[in-house]
């Protein structure tokens, strides 16, 4: 009998710097369930239908890139499993999976649906999620996410872990708000063998307040935990943005992204595409290709290979965010449920 595995393809994008683009995020809906306070405003508007890539297109892009190398794909929003029919999106793609092309297909979620969609989830051949989770004070979750209720995401996190999934927990360190709750994180996920990654704020999109009142450094929190906590820096990586080290009284990790105090552009190997089909080739540059018009042009690919091959060309080497009382404003307009979390 042949074995017909797909064997392990060479990356064929490469970008000017020389890094290899491995991991591709993909937003397949700007729509979320939760209006949480450092992500949206609360009236938000969101994309008509037409604008916005049919589960069919979302596959045929996704495994466009695959064709190209790319070994982790991301599933994003908004919040990705309140697209409808999602499921059938997530199944196709897993035959990338099933034939070796694809290392992982994973997906970042708020946790809402997971109670509903954990067990398909883990059937379709995923096997880590990460779920965002910024408190565990159930009034104070409620604050910051304006719409979400903390018990309905634990549910969630509970199914999850049931159906066997691994998960990480990310949680944004937000000034006067969550900051002297770390510790309390880490100690529930690592408590449940679960990964906690910080995250800095990141100025995109306008969302209603001054974010230098929400922008909390990650130098300080490492600061603060370490004068409770072992900290050991460790080479774990899971082809992310974060820098991971090990909490000796737990035996758990923790994540720290930094893009401000200590930005993570050297050995980036990502890319965004929006549910537009926009292909963002750096999350804090406005530089972006069109993807929508090449996929649509024809059933072929010859196109959409061609824009994907000539944006990679275009990525640059960094990002410019910075937060300060000079620079209130965004330093991109869009808002990250648009470009993908």
């Amino acid at each position: 009998m042949l074995d017909t595995a797909v064997t392990h393809r060479p990356a064929s994008l490469v970008d000017p710097f020389g890094r290899a683009i491995t991991y591709v995020r993909v937003s397949v809906t700007d729509r979320c369930d939760f209006r949480c306070v450092y992500c949206m405003a609360e009236d938000m508007t969101f994309l008509p239908k037409k604008d916005v890539l049919s589960l069919e297109e979302l596959d045929r892009l996704c495994s466009a890139f695959i064709d190209k190398g790319v070994r982790k794909l991301r599933l994003t929003g908004g919040e990705p499993l309140v697209r409808r029919n999602i499921m059938s999106l997530i199944r196709s793609l897993s035959r990338h999976l099933d034939s070796g092309a694809l290392e992982e297909l994973t997906l970042t979620t708020n946790g809402s649906q997971l109670a509903r969609f954990a067990t398909e989830l883990a059937d379709a051949g995923v096997r880590r999620i990460n779920v965002s989770v910024d408190t565990l004070d159930p009034v104070k979750f409620k604050e910051i996410t304006r719409w979400g209720e903390l018990d309905k995401v634990k549910a969630g996190i509970e199914a999850a872990r049931a159906a066997g999934l691994k998960i990480k927990i990310n949680a944004v360190a937000l000034k006067d708000v969550n900051e002297f709750e770390i510790d309390d994180l880490i100690r529930w996920a690592h408590g449940d063998g679960m990964d906690l990654t910080l995250i800095e704020t990141m100025p995109l999109g306008e969302i209603g307040t001054d974010r230098t009142d929400q922008y909390l450094p990650l130098s300080l929190v490492r600061s603060r935990l370490e004068s409770k906590w072992t900290l050991e820096d460790i080479a774990y990586k899971t082809g992310g943005p974060a820098r991971y080290v090990r909490v000796a009284e737990t035996g758990g990790r923790l994540g720290l992204i930094t893009p401000l105090t200590h930005n993570f552009c050297e050995g980036c190997n990502r890319v965004r595409v929006t549910c537009t089909g926009t292909l963002f080739m750096c999350l804090g540059q406005e530089d972006a290709a069109d993807l929508r018009a090449p996929l649509r042009a024809s059933e072929a690919d010859d196109f959409l290979n061609a824009a994907i091959d000539e944006a990679i060309s275009r990525k640059p080497k960094g990002h410019d965010f910075i937060i300060d009382r000079q620079h209130r404003k965004p330093a991109v307009g869009r808002h990250m449920s648009v470009t993908g979390g």
